[in-house]
């Protein structure tokens, strides 16, 4: 594994020691970080997604056909 350097600020030094109060190593606490930063992204990006479906007229329309047709081949 790479060895990554990078300087920190007072917040970020605040936040590392918020990370590591627990005994994690510093390396632990950024590897997490990084990893629940992606997550954070993603579930962020999906939410956008999300709301932008809900407001699009079109894809509403197509889903409410969709169900029609499915509830038209249901079994009684």
């Amino acid at each position: 594994m790479p060895v990554l350097n990078f300087r920190t600020d007072e917040r970020s030094e605040r936040a590392l020691a918020e990370l590591t109060a627990d005994g994690s190593t510093t390396s632990e606490a950024i590897r997490q970080a990084l990893v629940d930063a992606v997550r954070l992204r993603r579930r962020e990006q999906m939410r956008a997604e999300s709301i932008e479906m809900a407001n699009d007229e079109d894809d509403r329309a197509e889903s409410r056909r969709v169900l029609a047709e499915m509830d038209e081949l249901r079994a009684w």
